[in-house]
Formats: structure tokens, C-alpha cells, sequence
């Protein structure tokens, strides 16, 4: 008797199942809600750093003004959309419609689409307002 291990069998779906754009999504939408925690935290920061006077805040200002705090703030922004694009889909699914595979692919990359947009369309005009 050898103490190899045995080779066990792979459960099937594994051998017939594939990513679907439905599936990445509701998956994305739980990493943006744990995103969207994180910039809970940083607006709770932001709050403190206020209140807290002139030279915190600066330095609060300067983190997020710099290249690495406008990514973070483009990712938050990404998130809140596409957080709230997928929850209406989810909403939309709830109602008890919305089932049909060709109609909930067509949702998923409206959600992604929307996502996109909208992120894109607030930078641009965060960006000609002079806000960034």
C-alpha cells in the first residue's frame, strides 16, 4: 500500500462550464462594493482631515491631487457607476424579468457600457471645469 495520493475525479462542471459575461459581473459587482467600502473610509478621512484644520486637510489634498490619488478616485468613480448600474439590473431581475440568457448578456454589457460612460463623461467635465 503506497501513500501516494489517489487521482480524484473532476466534478463536471468543470469540464463543461465556461465564463459568461453575466457571471464576471455579478462578480465584479461584489468587488465594487468592497471598493465602494474603501472609499467610504476615504471620504471619512477626507471629513477628519477637514475638521481636523488647514495644514491636515492640505496634506489630504495633496494625496489625493497627486497620480496614484486620481487613479484611486477614477477606480472609486468606475465603481459607484458600475455599482449602481448593476444594482439596478439586480432590481430589474428581482421584478422576475430580465431572465432570458440573450436579454441578462445584453444587460451585463449595458451595465459595463454605462459604467464606462459615465465615469468617462464626469472626468472630462471634472477635467474642463478645472476640478482636477
Amino acid at each position: 500500500m503506497t501513500d501516494a495520493p489517489r487521482e480524484r475525479p473532476l466534478s463536471p462542471h468543470t469540464t463543461i462550464w465556461r465564463w459568461h459575461v453575466t457571471a464576471i459581473t455579478s462578480i465584479l459587482h461584489r468587488a465594487t462594493g468592497c471598493a465602494l467600502y474603501g472609499g467610504g473610509l476615504i471620504l471619512a478621512i477626507w471629513a477628519i482631515t477637514l475638521a481636523a484644520g488647514p495644514e491636515a486637510y492640505g496634506t489630504f489634498k495633496a494625496v489625493m491631487g497627486s497620480p496614484l490619488g486620481k487613479v484611486v478616485l477614477f477606480g472609486l468613480t468606475l465603481s459607484t457607476f458600475y455599482h449602481l448600474a448593476k444594482g439596478v439590473q439586480h432590481l430589474i431581475w428581482d421584478a422576475g424579468t430580465g431572465y432570458n440568457l440573450k436579454t441578462a448578456t445584453m444587460g451585463s454589457i449595458a451595465v459595463i457600457a454605462f459604467a464606462i460612460a459615465a465615469t468617462l463623461a464626469v472626468w472630462f467635465i471634472a477635467a474642463m471645469t478645472g476640478a482636477l
